[in-house]
């Protein structure tokens, strides 16, 4: 979630220079969809919430941003986990984009146990 002073600047932002699909709720609100969503817990002496977008070619998705107008803030630097840059947004503030060096997988989904429940068939009138 953002939360800015200019949100009809950030969603056309985000609809037109990084084309994410959304949903118009009504009144100028859209709702973009995030296909895939990974979320790292990095060590830090404050705490704060960073926003990343990932690739699967840093340096042909920087091309296409650009010719829709991104503007990038760092050429791309290397770390360990893979390669970053960053852009600004509307409202000043900056993103990082990256590619990483890893494989990108599927979440694997956990249940969660719950207690066990009864259920009551409505044809028999009895307890299974």
């Amino acid at each position: 979630m953002f939360y800015t002073p200019d949100a009809k600047a950030l969603r056309a932002f985000l609809r037109d220079k990084l084309d994410l699909p959304f949903t118009d709720t009504g009144g100028g609100w859209l709702i973009f969809r995030a296909s895939e969503v990974e979320i790292g817990c990095h060590p830090s002496d404050r705490r704060f919430q960073g926003f990343s977008f990932y690739c699967d070619d840093l340096k042909q998705t920087m091309a296409a941003l650009r010719r829709r107008g991104v503007e990038f803030t760092a050429d791309i630097a290397e770390e360990d986990w893979g390669w970053t840059t960053r852009f600004k947004i509307p409202g000043g503030d900056e993103v990082q984009l990256y590619q990483p060096k890893y494989r990108v997988r599927r979440a694997r989904r956990t249940r969660v146990s719950t207690p066990a429940r009864r259920r009551v068939s409505a044809r028999r009138g009895r307890s299974r």
